[in-house]
């Protein structure tokens, strides 16, 4: 675990303070079962995607203990206890059960790492919160923008680590290109793209079908309003469904439009408007194939997202990526490192990552959510700041969630800078909550 310790100096050495990320409030460090000698004891929710790089990460990771594999679907809780086996550092096999909750009456569980899909994040994170364990959700925070308030006046009430999945915010170099940015290698930054492109496949028009014996469809919709079951919505595809995802800006875009956010040192917009439209397939997909949001900031600083689903041309030769824009330069960065331009177009410098395998996969493990996860244990372990604590992940999926709401009215938003809300639009702010299903309803 060379590497482990490596990273662990350069985060401490690099000044991250100083880079303007905040420890989440009221979090103290921690003594005594939870010393830096000791374990710290795991469920995860969720094992599909994400959550098998996540338990594999975990699973590799010195100072861990993954306790239960939590998921409605039988196959993946299975799935998920192998690869914790595979590893062969736990010799103790984690339990599988459907339903996370019984986890978090374990008094012996520390944490609750979600991967579940969005609809989930938010309740699930609170329940874990109220039942005394530190959280580490996959982004977005929330299905909506009331959710991550809720989050955040969750872990200020109880007090506990909350971190969210925007692992390029423990990407070293992605720490040394802000920091740079911020010592003004590109004069004063005021304009950040943001793109993700694929070629993704159509999902077709789904049919209702008999729920699959191995899935608890019914806990797997929890706080979601109930939809029967169809044929082509499970294991991926709900992320284009209203009722349980949040689109492509949410799914991808978070990433990079924090990235954006971080870089131009911006919090709150002044200004949301979003076009484009579901063009390539004409299927069930609800969301968009292609949309550029566009946010615009006090202090002459502005925001796009290019978001294209269905065709994966990339721009600057990367299919996902976040280009800085500055008065004497730009910076491109994506999980690969960081390129500085001058304004000649000529190339000053390049960084790439120390390892291979220091870029991130999604599917798969991969080195940067391993610094995320143990940027993740020192705040539960010692108080150390974190990379990505949830005030910060909630303001760059709100972004993301007002350019679905702006796309979704047609209109241009008026933001309030200081908190986030639409301005003298009713009509939007319906939008800022959901209904939930009876007896589902999280409060704080």
């Amino acid at each position: 675990m060379s590497n482990q310790l490596n990273r662990r100096d350069f985060v401490k050495s690099a000044g991250v303070a100083g880079l303007g990320l905040s420890l989440a409030g009221g979090v103290l460090p921690v003594f005594g079962k939870n010393a830096p000698n000791e374990k710290i004891v795991v469920a995860i929710m969720g094992l599909n995607g994400r959550g098998s790089a996540l338990t594999s990460e975990i699973a590799l990771l010195d100072g861990y203990e993954i306790a239960y594999i939590c998921d409605v679907d039988e196959n993946a809780v299975a799935k998920g206890i192998n690869i914790v086996m595979k590893q062969k550092k736990q010799k103790k096999k984690p339990k599988g059960i459907k339903d996370f909750r019984a986890a978090l009456d374990d008094k012996d569980v520390d944490a609750l790492v979600i991967a579940a899909p969005d609809h989930w994040h938010a309740p699930a994170t609170i329940m874990a919160l109220q039942a005394g364990k530190h959280v580490y959700v996959e982004k977005p925070c929330g299905h909506n923008p009331k959710e991550g308030e809720m989050l955040i006046e969750a872990q200020q009430k109880y007090g506990k680590v909350v971190q969210m999945g925007n692992q390029q915010r423990s990407a070293l170099e992605s720490i040394k290109a802000v920091d740079e940015i911020r010592n003004g290698v590109i004069g004063t930054p005021y304009f950040a793209k943001a793109w993700y492109a694929a070629t993704r496949e159509g999902i077709g028009n789904g049919k209702k079908a008999t729920i699959p014996k191995w899935l608890d469809y019914d806990l797997w919709q929890g706080p979601a309003p109930r939809v029967p079951y169809q044929n082509n919505l499970i294991h991926y595809n709900w992320h284009w469904f209203k009722n349980w995802g949040t689109g492509e800006i949410c799914n991808n875009g978070t990433h990079e439009i924090d990235v954006c956010r971080w870089a131009l040192g911006v919090d709150y917009p002044v200004r949301v408007s979003s076009s484009g439209g579901r063009y390539h397939y004409n299927d069930d997909w609800e969301f968009y194939d292609t949309q550029v949001a566009n946010y615009d900031f006090e202090g002459d600083k502005t925001i796009t997202w290019e978001g294209r689903s269905c065709n994966g041309r990339p721009v600057e030769g990367r299919g996902r990526g976040s280009a800085i824009y500055g008065t004497e330069g730009t910076m491109i960065i994506d999980r690969n490192g960081y390129v500085l331009y001058d304004m000649d177009n000529k190339k000053i410098k390049e960084v790439s990552p120390e390892t291979k395998n220091a870029t991130m996969d999604t599917v798969g493990g991969d080195q940067l959510t391993s610094l995320h996860i143990i940027n993740f244990q020192d705040a539960i372990r010692t108080g150390a700041e974190q990379n990505a604590p949830i005030t910060e992940g909630h303001k760059s999926v709100l972004l993301c969630h007002l350019g679905n709401i702006a796309h979704e009215l047609g209109q241009m938003l008026t933001i309030d800078p200081k908190d986030g809300h639409v301005k003298d639009n009713a009509e939007a702010m319906k939008m800022w909550g959901r209904e939930y299903a009876p007896g589902w309803e999280p409060s704080v």
